[in-house]
């Protein structure tokens, strides 16, 4: 049994105030949008500014702080956006700027902060930049990493073995420039040379336009990919090591990037541009704005982007523990691991996030067991600091399956018929669902751009409203606790009660303790929460319960003999 504590705030009540002005981000709920899926407004099956402006209301609804929304800058769409072409403007396909302009008053008026999506690592091959590049103007010829290879018995390779995100090699040749680009990803998705002084300055002022345009801060794509090694004196670049246990030399688990990816001077960059966040705090005043920076990386990676003595980092470092590790046979002992992970190494002051949704990994539902849906989210909503939701997992949505023929994520229609499944992301970027009407009330068009999931007249938001302990109202429930001072400002011990039942204490000096339990199995669980826990009161009351629960809420259980049903999550209140 595992029993630790994190204090996240010092228990005097004449400190929480100074706690709330740290930071409104310390217990935010961030959602995250996936425009091209949330919401149609012009009938063309595909997701956009004036569709997200128009449910707006929905994310105060559910009491959403901030929403990031990935990206909608002008793009030729190779990745859905995830290739920027002009980084100050908006894809004809999402609206104009006057759209943009509309969705941030709206969201103004809601008391909701728009974050968005910036890809450093890359950009277009149709950017200005790369095209110039490409032509060798002066100005901008290393704006990204170019290479003329070498030439092996007369044939001319690339400079490395090095392979992409999506398969294949990481270098492509350039008629034009006699010369290799390298792009982690796709391409279409040449490489910033981040080595330039140039490309971090341009980058720099980027985040400048869009802070002075309103937005409250970033989610910085890819961060372990900006970086490769330096080349040595030649100009040159090593080979990365075999995974000796791949045979695909074409996949990228073929190789151990230990050279194009979690190089140091990522952990700089991080840092730089977080001097620009405070600089634009300076000039624009009001509240906070942050950074979420996305690196599937080693922890002791992830907690130096928080920052280090002499500089700040990102704010909310994501934190994959959770999404990259559990998986539907996952015990009590692997989540509470899992969770102490991060809370054992948080540098101190830092605060906790939680991501178990996002539009690169398969939904709740689908990956940990469509039975597990609101515990899962209890858990989310329960733990200490802040979480991150993506559209649809409050609803309880699930993957869509997508056949070869109609899959169009580049990342699995650069694979095969035999390997796309695992690799395709189409399956959680289906269209939100809103109804039970046509097309789930996406689009008032005939067609999506991808399918809707079949199961929408039972899974949408209207439906789910109107039944009490449906997954929608069920999350409405939980985030209006996380109000109350004890899960917003209160102490966390997370506790694994045998292989099945996972429980999570939070406790403030004079409020009342909240004990979220969970049970992951299939067979009803007996448990006495007084060996678990100190200081708790003989009686406590169910707060929240789902549709397996045989309580109520406000229903008095015994602490030391509350009864959970198979795969059955709570949460109770001392008396």
């Amino acid at each position: 049994m595992m029993s630790r504590t994190l204090t996240l705030c010092c228990l005097l009540g004449l400190a929480l105030p100074a706690l709330a002005e740290l930071g409104w981000w310390r217990s935010a709920q961030f959602y995250q949008i996936y425009p091209r899926s949330f919401k149609d407004s012009d009938g063309d099956g595909i997701g956009d500014l004036e569709g997200i402006t128009q449910q707006l209301s929905y994310l105060k609804e559910i009491g959403v702080t901030a929403t990031w929304l990935s990206p909608i800058f002008t793009s030729p769409m190779a990745d859905f956006g995830y290739d920027v072409a002009d980084f100050y403007n908006i894809d004809p396909m999402f609206g104009t700027m006057e759209d943009f302009d509309k969705l941030l008053a709206r969201a103004n008026q809601l008391n909701i902060k728009i974050i968005l999506d910036f890809v450093p690592n890359h950009s277009s091959d149709e950017c200005d930049w790369f095209i110039r590049s490409a032509a060798g103007e002066e100005e901008y010829k290393d704006f990204y990493v170019w290479h003329t290879g070498k030439v092996v018995n007369g044939i001319r390779q690339p400079p490395t073995n090095w392979i992409s995100v999506f398969r294949g090699s990481q270098w492509t040749w350039h008629e034009g420039r006699q010369a290799y680009y390298l792009h982690q990803f796709l391409a279409k998705q040449p490489d910033l040379n981040y080595r330039n002084p140039k490309v971090v300055e341009a980058m720099k002022d980027v985040l400048r336009f869009w802070l002075r345009k309103g937005v409250y801060g970033f989610r910085i794509d890819a961060v372990p990919h900006v970086f490769e090694i330096a080349p040595d004196k030649d100009g040159n670049y090593p080979d990365e090591p075999r995974n000796e246990y791949v045979s695909d030399p074409e996949d990228y688990s073929y190789l151990q990037h230990i050279y194009t990816t979690n190089q140091p001077e990522t952990i700089d960059l991080v840092y730089q541009f977080r001097e620009v966040i405070e600089e634009m705090n300076a000039e624009l005043g009001g509240d906070d704005r942050v950074l979420l920076t996305e690196a599937y990386a080693p922890l002791d990676v992830l907690m130096q982007y928080y920052g280090n003595a002499t500089h700040n980092g990102s704010q909310i470092p994501f934190n994959f523990e959770l999404i990259s590790n559990l998986n539907i046979n996952s015990n009590a002992y692997q989540y509470s691991e899992l969770v102490h992970n991060w809370l054992d190494n948080m540098p101190e002051g830092q605060s906790a996030n939680w991501v178990l949704g996002n539009h690169d990994q398969s939904r709740i539902g689908s990956r940990l067991g469509a039975d597990r849906i609101d515990s899962i989210n209890m858990l989310l909503l329960t733990l200490p600091g802040i979480s991150v939701t993506y559209q649809g997992e409050e609803l309880g949505m699930t993957d869509v399956w997508i056949s070869w023929e109609d899959t169009i994520d580049p990342q699995a229609c650069q694979s095969n018929p035999n390997e796309y499944e695992r690799l395709t992301r189409d399956p959680v970027r289906t269209p939100f669902q809103w109804n039970d009407q046509p097309l789930a009330g996406f689009t008032t068009g005939s067609e999506t751009w991808l399918p809707v999931a079949s199961d929408y007249k039972l899974v949408n938001v209207k439906r789910e409203r109107g039944i009490p302990l449906s997954h929608l109202n069920i999350y409405k429930q939980l985030r209006t606790l996380r109000d109350l001072p004890t899960l917003k400002h209160g102490d966390a011990t997370v506790n694994a009660i045998g292989p099945n039942v996972l429980a999570i204490k939070r406790s403030l000096q004079g409020e009342k303790s909240y004990i979220t339990i969970i049970n992951l199995s299939d067979d009803v669980e007996s448990v006495n929460l007084d060996a678990v826990f100190a200081g708790l009161t003989a009686e406590l009351k169910y707060v929240v319960v789902s549709e397996k629960s045989l309580r109520r809420k406000d229903d008095v259980t015994f602490a030391n003999s509350v009864l959970l049903m198979p795969k059955e999550g709570v949460v109770l209140a001392t008396v």
